[in-house]
């Protein structure tokens, strides 16, 4: 008997929320240079959606710079949950999205500030922080855990002033939203093709920096390009490994194990002040690469 069709759950009206800020479960993940990690699959995935593809592919400079979005991005995000203006700073992001609509090349029309595009881009952002603390850290979220982490990402996403019709109610509405939406939903951009084609077989023409000499850049693909290979695709949920036929094989799942536990058993000698600290020094490093008026955190 076939499995019945697939559909999104549907959106509750009751939203919870939580308090965010110092003493948050948000607050302590986000603050971790490990939330990081998952970063390139949360961006790939990001790219897969239909309307920010285009968005992307459309309005910035994706093919020439593919990596400048995220060096762009990542640290006013992180802002969001961490910077003193956080509220502010969401609806910022919200304005800068106003005009940047269009028409793809399938000639469907997107809006950067339709509901459930813009949730989808936080929701790669919350999946992010769950799979960063699944797969990095030593501890266990319980299931009480998992609900008032996800409560907090709810808040997380009121910063923005947007709708909050597409946000599900609770963990377990949204991991099955967000399996849908990996199933159904994303498909093989031109930006995620693009994306994929670097993160499979390199590219010279590509900086894994945002600065930095040649010789620095050769011993940076040297050293890190097999990694980071691994810990974007080991990331990605299997339904999109599977859906995109991303390689994947038995080597590739104990190597990227052996990442995982290094990860969990290599921070407990990290000391919490050099963590938090090296978090927030990328955070500024990266956005100093970019724009002006980009995230600076507090001291």
């Amino acid at each position: 008997m076939s499995a019945p069709p697939l559909a999104p759950p549907e959106p509750s009206r009751v939203r919870t929320a939580a308090p965010l800020g110092p003493g948050s479960l948000l607050w302590a993940y986000a603050g971790d240079v490990r939330s990081l990690i998952p970063g390139a699959a949360a961006g790939l995935m990001q790219l897969m959606h239909p309307g920010i593809g285009a968005a992307v592919s459309e309005h910035s400079a994706f093919f020439d710079a593919p990596f400048d979005r995220i060096y762009r991005s990542v640290p006013q995000i992180w802002a969001t949950i961490l910077a003193p203006d956080a509220e502010r700073r969401g609806r910022g992001i919200r304005d800068l999205h106003r005009t940047i609509a269009g028409v793809d090349e399938h000639h469907r029309r997107y809006h950067a500030l339709e509901p459930e595009t813009f949730w989808w881009a936080h929701a790669t952002f919350t999946w992010e922080i769950f799979k960063a603390a699944e797969l990095f850290h030593p501890r266990t979220l319980t299931a009480e855990d998992r609900e008032r982490l996800y409560a907090e990402t709810v808040t997380w996403y009121s910063r923005y002033g947007v709708s909050m019709r597409p946000v599900p109610p609770d963990h377990a509405s949204f991991q099955s939203k967000f399996w849908h939406v990996c199933a159904r939903r994303l498909e093989l951009t031109p930006a995620a093709a693009r994306a994929l084609e670097i993160a499979r077989h390199g590219s010279e023409t590509v900086s894994l920096m945002p600065v930095g000499g040649a010789r620095l850049e050769r011993a940076g693909r040297l050293v890190a390009e097999r990694p980071l290979r691994l810990l974007t695709f080991g990331c990605l949920p299997s339904i999109v490994r599977d859906r995109f036929d991303i390689p994947w094989n038995a080597a590739d799942q104990v190597a990227f194990a052996a990442l995982a536990m290094a990860h969990r058993q290599g921070y407990r000698m990290v000391p919490a002040r050099l963590n938090h600290w090296t978090l927030r020094s990328t955070l500024r490093y990266i956005g100093s690469q970019t724009r002006e008026h980009r995230y600076q955190p507090a001291a």
